[in-house]
C-alpha cells in the first residue's frame, strides 16, 4: 500500500476513492455538512497558524490545528495559495459581517464603536496576515476591488450617521478609520500580548472621536484608504514579499 493510500484511509477515505460515510447509515447530506465542517474548521486554524507563523507555515500543521487529517486538508485545498485566498475571504467576510451589523444598528454611535472594537480585535487576533497576502498575491487586490468599495461606501453612511446623532465629532472623516488600524496594526505587531494594550488604545482612540470632547481642531484629513491596510514595509523600507 502506497503512502499517499495509508494517508487516505487514515482520514476516512478507501484507495478506490470511496469514503467510510459510504458503508454507514449517513445520508448524502450529513456526509455533506461534515465536509462543509471540516473545511470551515482548516480555514479557522489556517488564520490562527498563518497570523503566528506567517503564510509559509507547513500545511500539516494547520491539518493538526484543526483537528483533521492532512488529506482532508487536501481535498478543500489542493495548493497552500488555495488555503492561504482562503483564509483571507473568510477574513473579508468577518470584516464584511461586522460592518453591516454596526449599520443595522438603531445606534449609529454605538454601532461606529463596536465596529472599531471588534476590527481591531480581528487584527490582533490576525496580526501581519493581511498585510502578508497582500504582499505575497498583489494580483487579488484587483478581484477584491469591488468590495473594498463597497465597503468604503457603507463606512462613509456609518460615519455620517454618527455625526448626525451629535456623538460622533464632526470633523472624524472615514479615511480616519485607516489611519487607526495602520496605527493599532503597528502595535500588535511590535507588541503582542493578552490584548490589555490593544483594548487601551482602542479605548483611548474611541473617546477622542466623541463630539463632546472635541475640544481642538484636527489637522486635515489623510488620503489613506482602506486599500493602504494591504501594504507593509520591511525594515530597509521595500515592500514585505512572500518568501519562496
Amino acid at each position: 500500500m502506497t503512502e499517499s493510500s495509508r494517508i487516505r484511509r487514515r482520514d476516512g477515505v478507501r484507495a478506490d476513492g470511496g469514503t467510510r460515510a459510504d458503508g454507514d447509515a449517513r445520508t448524502g447530506a450529513g456526509v455533506r455538512a461534515d465536509a462543509r465542517r471540516n473545511r470551515d474548521r482548516v480555514l479557522v486554524a489556517a488564520r490562527a497558524v498563518f497570523a503566528e507563523r506567517g503564510i509559509d507555515a507547513p500545511m500539516a500543521t494547520v491539518a493538526r490545528r484543526a483537528g483533521v487529517g492532512v488529506a482532508t486538508l487536501y481535498r478543500h485545498f489542493p495548493t497552500r495559495d488555495a488555503l492561504v485566498r482562503g483564509a483571507y475571504e473568510q477574513q473579508m467576510r468577518t470584516c464584511g459581517h461586522a460592518l453591516t451589523e454596526a449599520l443595522a444598528d438603531p445606534d449609529p454611535w454605538r454601532g461606529f464603536q463596536r465596529l472599531i472594537e471588534t476590527v481591531c480585535e480581528l487584527q490582533r487576533q490576525e496580526r501581519g496576515f493581511p498585510a502578508a497576502f497582500a504582499a505575497a498575491f498583489p494580483d487579488s487586490t484587483v478581484g477584491h476591488t469591488s468590495a473594498r468599495e463597497h465597503a468604503e461606501r457603507d463606512l462613509a453612511t456609518l460615519v455620517r450617521r454618527a455625526q448626525a446623532s451629535g456623538h460622533l465629532r464632526a470633523d472624524f472623516r472615514p479615511s480616519d478609520v485607516t489611519v487607526v488600524l495602520l496605527a493599532h496594526g503597528g502595535l500588535v505587531t511590535a507588541s503582542p500580548d493578552d490584548g490589555a494594550a490593544s483594548r487601551r488604545l482602542v479605548a483611548y482612540l474611541l473617546q477622542s472621536f466623541r463630539a463632546d470632547r472635541a475640544n481642538e481642531p484636527l489637522p486635515p484629513p489623510t488620503s489613506v484608504t482602506l486599500r493602504h491596510l494591504g501594504v507593509t514595509s520591511t525594515a530597509d523600507g521595500g515592500q514585505a514579499t512572500r518568501s519562496r
